[in-house]
């Protein structure tokens, strides 16, 4: 209770404020937080928002009270029975154990895929219902079924009966196809990912085989407990993740012995996010105990693929518990814009059409049966709506995909739903994926800068010279202990002028530093009648270019160590303890891995410590972002203007720097890390503090440039797109600084647009405090992450929303699936406008199948999005005809074709009332006006009077 009194002594001030109009349109500059952070951790549900969301949300409530407030009620009621009659199974954690089945008594989803919107029961009422739900059919159904009716019969039969018909069959065979199509691809789909899977079971996967389940890692062909997977179809990215399998169950002796030990494995509930998992792994016939703890990096989630090496796991998530499952929205049938403006149109012209239905009851004086008269004008004025108006307009959607299909200029489009081409004229947001959408994911080295020289593409050959020209004086020397492929000595380094000692040295420690720092892992392929694992061990290993690959969780990793082997310094095998590298004299330099940092999107760089075995000297090498090595190296006046030069040409920049370690210096830091690691509370930031005390005036060594080539005709096309008028979004799974980059170099951010860096925040306050920040902004890109964007969202959806909408581009990086899909749903409630996503992965199905209209592009990462989407293309240059060019002709010409139909049926209903009236009723109305004779005549001769006395009656 004094809590809750301390809150309202605290805002008491500000309610004259809350009430003041004024106040409510002030600047948000000027809205005071609340005293002390820990207000927000006490009581959010009192935090004084935004005031410009008070004002709109106070008038959507009111609005919605007056207008919508019944609608709210009916829909609230069926979302009760909906969730009543199918109520979901509550997502548990689990204890899974190995080759015990009859510890495992729960039961667990089937592990298959099912895509398909009815059954054989509910096919016939589902699209029945579908379509019957609209008021423009639903109309045609009554009138048809009025013709039933005797006294209400107007027609023949079939003049209704025919085009009803005739529609309700094309939307069933159509529905019908997609649904053979739907179970087709599900059965095969099944197939592949063993259907009869269950949670316990023990699982080989083969290389290049797709994961069928969640599942966590547990054993490995490879020698050193880890392999790399492909995540394409789950993050849409095409790097190689490396996983690494269980400790305990890697160092059994053999395969068999994980069914005769008695272990289990602790696992979380199911969830959204792929990048975290917490569990244990516990094995109980030993003793002591043994306890390891698992993460990301010991599970294989299912679609992915195995890259190397055979795999063994066990499953703990199968069905639409996997995470792949629970990140993919089902699909939902989409209906264009201009259907719902007709039906909304139709619902205006039946009230014209009952209004004047009065109006001729009314003329008629209301006399006898007049409620049947009534309904019998309804029907006679039916033809204001015209079934053929649904006919015409189908067949027409059916027309405009035909053309699409055919369009020579976009080859191997398909329309896979012909009921929203108009949606294609009509889009003002388009959201697309970066990797494989907008870029190839081929990264291109371009650029070396020292300080004082700059080689590029054109001048690699003189880096090249300069590493031949530096080993071969180190083998031109007398043998002794350090010239086995060391550093080429000071003394080696004498000769010449100094200017080139300078630079060959400088390029050499450069080359050398890039060669080392990475996560990088050479792959042999193995030789006709060998193993991988024996090659492996030989010394005399074939070193060909042609049977190396390279695998890492990064392409600019791999680009860079296929650049130092271009240029003659090639890494040749590396393990979780050392690497080797091979000079242009065929010389092998052997390094032990002493400590390695991987890179994170907090720290924005990645270090490792090696040790040079020929002499012993510990070296430090790091990589990172401009951003976070700027404050790590050593003072100079040349790395700030260059990064900027080079973002400036869409290149991918990383400053590359070292330092030399004595064995004291770094026996004290491994003591101190170990400790750090050791620790129960604050761990990260005690491991942190740790790495960052060597992080102190380092040797700037180099700056690189990589690109990621870009797919054809980004550029022109993404400039014709904002010419139109439409919004670009870019979505993307990456990293931050790879998005910015790839939004400079395909200009979808122009040369003279600010970008605006979203800070990461974590709390209500930072987010309050960094839309104020944003706010200020004018015409500039915004780039958040997809932390950032979860709390804005759920704080102040609306604010947000409303500031993103105004800028000119938005990128949102480390976006989820699931992430992407919300998205395109809160432009879509936010702005009423039609929105467009476009992918080619599977991670982008969600936000495909959420838009009002979705395209998939056949690429790299499979058919998986184009099989999800309405329309699915080639390549991403084909947009642009295929929204200017067919969207629009698509949209005017079914809008001309609605309005010539209605006109139509108004023009026949006008000459129905006039034929009833001028044509019909006064041809013989003129009659009453009929005179024999002129009123002279008549009093002249009163005999014509008795004439009409002479006969009974006047037929």
């Amino acid at each position: 209770m004094s809590q809750y009194s301390f809150h309202l002594f605290l805002w008491t001030p500000f309610l004259p404020d809350r009430l003041s109009l004024e106040d409510e349109c002030s600047s948000l500059d000027e809205m005071p937080l609340m005293m002390s952070e820990e207000g927000f951790e006490n009581d959010e549900s009192d935090y004084q928002t935004l005031p410009r969301a008070r004002v709109h949300r106070r008038q959507r409530s009111l609005g919605c009270f007056l207008m919508g407030g019944w609608k709210m009620f009916w829909s609230s009621c069926c979302d009760c029975l909906v969730h009543i009659c199918r109520r979901k199974k509550e997502l548990k954690a689990r204890t899974v154990w190995l080759g015990c089945p009859e510890k495992c008594e729960e039961k667990y989803p089937k592990n298959a895929i099912k895509n398909q919107k009815y059954n054989t029961f509910t096919f016939v009422p589902g699209v029945l219902y579908q379509q019957f739900k609209f008021f423009l059919n639903l109309y045609f159904l009554v009138v048809a079924c009025s013709q039933f009716v005797p006294s209400l019969k107007i027609g023949y039969l079939y003049t209704y009966w025919a085009p009803l018909g005739f529609v309700l069959a094309v939307t069933m065979v159509r529905e019908a196809i997609d649904e053979v199509r739907r179970y087709q691809r599900d059965k095969e789909m099944n197939s592949q990912l063993y259907s009869k899977l269950t949670v316990r079971a023990i699982d080989p996967i083969i290389e290049n085989q797709r994961i069928p389940a969640d599942m966590i890692f547990l054993r490995t062909s490879e020698k050193t407990g880890a392999c790399f997977i492909r995540t394409d179809q789950l993050d849409g990215e095409t790097d190689w993740k490396l996983k690494i399998a269980v400790g305990c169950t890697q160092r059994l002796p053999a395969v068999s012995d994980l069914f005769s030990i008695a272990a289990y494995v602790y696992a979380q509930k199911p969830h959204l996010d792929i990048h975290s998992f917490e569990g244990n792994f516990i094995r109980e016939d030993v003793d002591p105990q043994v306890h390891e703890s698992l993460s990301i990096e010991n599970t294989l989630w299912a679609s992915t693929v195995v890259a190397s090496g055979t795999v063994i796991g066990v499953v703990i998530y199968t069905g639409k518990e996997t995470r792949s499952v629970l990140n993919t929205s089902s699909a939902k049938n989409k209906f264009g814009l201009l259907d719902m403006e007709l039906n909304r149109l139709t619902k205006a012209l039946f009230l014209a059409q009952v209004l004047l239905s009065v109006v001729m009851v009314a003329l008629q004086g209301f006399v006898g049966p007049w409620f049947r008269n009534l309904f019998r004008f309804v029907v006679l004025f039916s033809y204001i709506i015209p079934i053929s108006l649904r006919v015409n307009l189908d067949m027409g959607k059916a027309a405009y995909g035909w053309m699409i299909m055919k369009d020579e200029n976009i080859p191997g489009t398909v329309v896979r739903t012909s009921t929203i081409p108009e949606e294609l004229g009509r889009l003002v947001y388009l959201l697309t994926d970066k990797t494989g959408t907008l870029t190839q994911n081929e990264m291109v080295f371009k650029r070396l800068h020292l300080g004082t020289v700059s080689y590029g593409t054109d001048t690699m050959d003189e880096i090249q010279s300069h590493i031949i020209r530096s080993y071969a004086q180190v083998t031109s020397q007398p043998p002794s202990g350090s010239t086995s492929g060391s550093t080429p000595s000071r003394k080696t380094q004498t000769s010449g002028p100094k200017v080139r000692k300078s630079v060959s040295s400088r390029i050499h420690e450069a080359v050398k530093a890039i060669a080392l720092c990475h996560n990088v892992t050479p792959v042999y392929e193995p030789r006709a009648g060998g193993t991988r694992e024996t090659e492996s061990a030989e010394a005399d290993q074939d070193f060909s270019d042609e049977n190396r690959t390279y695998q890492a969780s990064s392409p600019d990793e791999v680009e860079l160590v296929r650049w130092t082997r271009s240029v003659g310094l090639t890494l040749v095998t590396r393990d979780l303890s050392s690497l080797q590298l091979k000079t242009p004299s065929g010389q092998i330099l052997s390094f032990s891995i002493l400590q390695t940092f991987p890179f994170t999107s907090e720290s924005k760089r990645m270090g490792i410590i090696v040790r040079e075995e020929s002499t012993g000297d510990i070296t430090f090498y790091m990589k990172g972002a401009d951003v976070a090595m700027a404050t790590i190296v050593q003072y100079n006046d040349w790395l700030e203007e260059e990064c900027g030069n080079m973002a400036r040409e869409g290149l991918r920049t990383l400053v590359v720097a070292k330092k030399s370690l004595s064995e004291e210096q770094y026996q004290d830091f491994e003591n101190r890390y170990n400790q750090a690691k050791l620790s129960v509370h604050d761990r990260a930031l005690k491991v942190a503090a740790v790495v960052e005390s060597l992080e102190r005036e380092m040797e700037l060594l180099c700056l690189t440039g990589v690109e990621d080539q870009l797919q054809a005709d980004v550029r022109p096309t993404l400039e014709q797109l904002r010419n139109a008028g439409i919004k670009i979004w870019m979505l993307t799974g990456d990293k931050l600084e790879t998005a910015t980059c790839i939004a400079k170099s395909s200009h979808l951010v122009s040369r003279n647009q600010d970008i605006h860096v979203f800070k990461p925040v974590s709390t209500r306050g930072e987010a309050h405090l960094e839309l104020n920040a944003f706010r200020r902004k004018h015409d500039c890109a915004l780039v958040i992450s997809g932390d950032s964007l979860e709390v804005c969202l759920r704080y102040y959806e609306h604010e947000f929303v409303e500031l993103a909408c105004q800028c000119p581009a938005v990128v949102c990086c480390r976006c989820s699936p699931t992430q992407k899909a919300q998205i395109v749903t809160l432009l879509q409630q936010h702005t009423a406008n039609r929105t467009c996503a476009i992918g080619d992965g599977g991670n982008d199905v969600s936000m495909i199948q959420a838009a009002d209209c979705g395209i998939g592009i056949e690429g790299k990462e499979g058919k998986q999005a184009s099989l999800a989407a309405d329309f699915s293309i080639t390549q991403f240059k084909h947009i642009g005809r295929l929204i200017m060019v067919h969207g629009r002709n698509s949209y005017k010409r079914s809008a001309a074709l609605g309005q010539f139909v209605m006109h139509r049926g108004m023009i026949i209903s006008t000459m129905q009332v006039l034929y009833a009236t001028i044509y019909t009723m006064f041809p013989v109305f003129s009659l009453v006006l009929d005179e024999d004779v002129k009123p002279d005549m008549a009093l002249l001769y009163p005999e014509l009077y008795k004439d009409l006395t002479k006969v009974a009656g006047t037929f």
